[in-house]
């Protein structure tokens, strides 16, 4: 099913009746256009030939480093926990707050990004994330203790959650759609390989030097990054006047929050033979009232004002199918991200380092992958690419699925890079064709969505199959946890080759043709 979006002179989706439709009418329902007394944000409209102004990609590329700085910030934690725990004499439980703590404060303000990208302009927004990012950084590198090293990760999280959204609006915003997917694709470098490097960066300093030099490595490349922004970075679109509804934000922490920490606590090791512990139960039955009642103020707020999340983004049929393809495709991500390192360090014996350096690989050729990738898919659409790469995931997963304790790394190593390529072909499609046929009123909330729900993916993800692994190798040892698990995120993957074929290349808001 293809998606025609046509839009009038000021770039808005132009409704029956008005001078600048032709054709047919939109096979997807047009988002109505706010009230006055909500005004949206006004999308500078991309020009309409091919290229881009030396600003606009001075703009994206600032952006893009800052994305790739916090990314790699959030990841390059998880494998100092153990000296964290020794230097600050604190127990598993509690150090593990380091992380817990990162990613609530991640699923609470990633909501709110929708309403704070239309309400401050592209130059505050960055300011405001990198401020937070560098000042968190700083406080963590200086911090006495563990109470204070985790309000210094709060406040990095906080700058975090609102990049990536701001990076996605601003090329919605600024690149000819003829380009989006090539563009989209330099998004993955930052999103695949800062992940990748993390394990492998924060092993490296601490086989040599002190935990804290894991933020002072950070700290002059996110000072550097903030200058640059700073002196160089112009404004995309005007501000909004839309007002913020202080429920929406309440109902965020136990909706999103709750859902989050429930996950996480299961997939922390919680999850056991025993079952999942009677918190974080608790925990996922208040996430889940939350959500509903987030989503119910959500779609009241529709009738009247602008809501802090618009959900009207799910009128469009593609948007919708890419944002479950993606929930998907982050469980197996996940599945990876998790499985494989305990396999390598608990099956195999190697070393932190060691585990980072053969993940590399894999993430080096998600990221890099990417631009490649994004071109291609202005060139022959979404269609040959998610059904390509999903079948990839499915066939290494199953593979992975047959390890067993004298698996030659070389042959994990390969199966880890097909299975990144696999998720590369899957990740810019899926991208780009969810936001592409979006109004422009609907950019920042589309990719606040997105965002939420990768969250929410990635924790479900690693409570399920870190919770199948445990409870498997309780009762039949490690290498049948660990299969077990993996056949798991196999069957899952199958409905990625299902939403993959469903995939159909989709029309912007500046109204090119829908391909078929």
């Amino acid at each position: 099913m293809s998606t025609k979006v046509t839009s009038n002179s000021s770039g808005e989706p132009a409704r029956s009746g008005e001078p600048g439709q032709s054709g047919e009418a939109a096979q997807e329902p047009a988002a109505p256009v706010a009230s006055p007394a909500a005004a949206p944000v006004t999308a500078v409209a991309a020009p309409p030939s091919d290229r881009m102004s030396r600003e606009s990609v001075t703009v994206i590329v600032t952006l893009l480093v800052a994305t790739f700085v916090v990314i790699l910030n959030e990841t390059i934690m998880n494998v100092a926990l153990q000296r964290l725990m020794v230097d600050l004499r604190v127990d598993a439980p509690t150090v593990q707050w380091l992380s817990t703590g990162f990613m609530l404060t991640m699923a609470v303000v990633i909501p709110t990004t929708g309403f704070i990208l239309q309400r401050l302009s592209t130059r505050s927004a960055f300011l405001l994330a990198m401020g937070l990012f560098a000042g968190g950084t700083a406080l963590a590198a200086a911090a006495p203790g563990f109470e204070i090293l985790l309000l210094a990760r709060i406040v990095q999280a906080g700058g975090t959650a609102i990049m990536l959204p701001l990076l996605m609006t601003t090329i919605l915003t600024l690149v000819p759609l003829a380009r989006r997917g090539a563009v989209m694709g330099n998004v993955s470098i930052a999103i695949s390989v800062a992940p990748a490097m993390g394990p492998t960066v924060s092993g490296f300093i601490l086989q040599h030097f002190s935990w804290r030099f894991m933020f002072i490595f950070v700290l002059p490349i996110a000072l550097a990054a903030l200058a640059i922004g700073a002196r160089f970075l112009t404004n995309v679109g005007e501000t909004g006047k839309s007002r913020l509804d202080f429920l929406s934000v309440v109902l965020t922490v136990p909706a999103f929050g709750g859902l989050v920490y429930g996950l996480s606590q299961i997939g922390g090791g919680h999850g056991g033979s025993s079952g999942p512990s009677t918190l974080a139960v608790v925990a996922l039955v208040v996430g889940v009232a939350g959500l509903a009642a987030f989503t119910f103020r959500q779609l009241r707020l529709q009738k009247s004002e602008a809501p802090l999340l618009d959900l009207r983004a799910f009128n469009f049929r593609m948007f919708t199918v890419s944002v479950l393809l993606m929930v998907v495709s982050m469980v197996a991500l996940f599945g990876a991200v998790i499985l494989l390192p305990l396999y390598l360090q608990e099956i195999r014996g190697l070393q932190s380092l060691e585990t980072g350096l053969a993940l590399l690989p894999g993430g080096l050729a998600m990221g890099l992958l990417g631009p490649v990738i994004g071109r291609l898919f202005d060139k022959v659409g979404p269609l040959p690419l998610t059904v390509t790469g999903s079948s990839l995931m499915v066939l290494t997963l199953w593979q992975f699925a047959m390890l067993d304790a004298g698996t030659p790394v070389w042959w994990i190593v390969t199966l880890h890079v097909g299975l990144s390529f696999g998720l590369a072909l899957l990740f810019t499609p899926a991208f780009t064709t969810g936001l592409n046929p979006l109004p422009p009123h609907l950019y920042s909330h589309g990719s606040a969505i997105m965002s939420t729900l990768q969250q929410v993916a990635g924790a479900a993800g690693t409570a399920l199959l870190v919770s199948i692994f445990a409870l498997v190798s309780a009762g039949s040892g490690l290498v049948a946890g660990m299969n077990a698990a993996f056949l798991t995120a196999t069957v899952i993957a199958v409905a990625a080759v299902v939403l993959s074929t469903m995939m159909r290349k989709t029309a912007g808001a500046e109204g090119a043709p829908a391909a078929h």
